[in-house]
């Protein structure tokens, strides 16, 4: 897989993340874990982050306990390090139990974004958008909504695409998260899926990254198999 060399220092850019400035878009892919695949046994998910022309340009590892991801399943706590091609933690992402506050907010979905780790940038959190609409709001390190994100009602991926919207805070499309079909044997015998992300170029690269996590969350809380 070719990878692609580390871009030029930008003032202001986080550290590692100067080559998102460059593009409009992302593909997530996880990888395939063969002990998941032949006995069922929940492993650290993986995923390598390509650009358009399918070139690495990083890799993101979960770091969760046996019993959390084996018991607790998809509705687990878990830290996420995204590496670039020079092995250098350029993002960390963490998302908390889904319940660990649920006396002050329900079993609602998080996830925090900090680039470079320990400097947080901001959150993806579940929103409210109707019974059946899947929604989350994004906000800057300051707690200020900065976008949101609406998925399709009906989330059924046999043979199809499924789309969540990137809105503005007016309401205006302005990209998307798509999970890509994989096929039948890669659908129904793995939880590894694909992921296509689009965004403005211009869009300020902290908001890209808060989608890169807001990919992973999607991923663990609606395409994740539960053992």
């Amino acid at each position: 897989m070719e990878l692609v060399s580390a871009p030029a220092k930008i003032p202001g850019c986080p550290p590692g993340l100067e080559y998102l400035t460059a593009i409009d878009q992302l593909m997530v892919n996880q990888k395939v874990e063969t002990l998941e695949a032949i006995v069922g046994v929940e492993t650290n998910n993986r995923y390598v982050i390509l650009n358009a022309l399918g070139q690495k340009i990083f890799h993101a590892e979960e770091e969760s306990n046996w019993w959390a991801r084996n018991c607790i399943g998809k509705s687990r706590a878990f830290d996420m390090k995204v590496f670039d091609n020079f092995q250098n933690e350029v993002l960390h992402f963490y998302r908390p139990w889904m319940c660990a506050k649920f006396f002050s907010q329900g079993c609602t979905q998080s996830i925090e974004v900090s680039a470079p780790p320990g400097n947080l940038i901001g959150r993806v959190e579940q929103a409210w958008a109707g019974w059946c609409t899947p929604a989350y709001r994004i906000v800057n390190e300051n707690n200020e909504n900065i976008l949101r994100i609406e998925g399709q009602s009906c989330l059924a991926s046999c043979g199809s695409d499924v789309v969540f919207n990137v809105l503005s805070l007016d309401g205006t499309a302005i990209g998307k998260i798509a999970k890509k079909w994989g096929g039948f044997t890669r659908e129904f015998f793995t939880d590894a899926d694909n992921f296509g992300v689009t965004f403005p170029l211009d869009l300020d690269v902290r908001s890209k990254a808060l989608l890169m996590g807001a990919t992973i969350l999607i991923d663990m809380t609606y395409f994740e198999q539960s053992n």
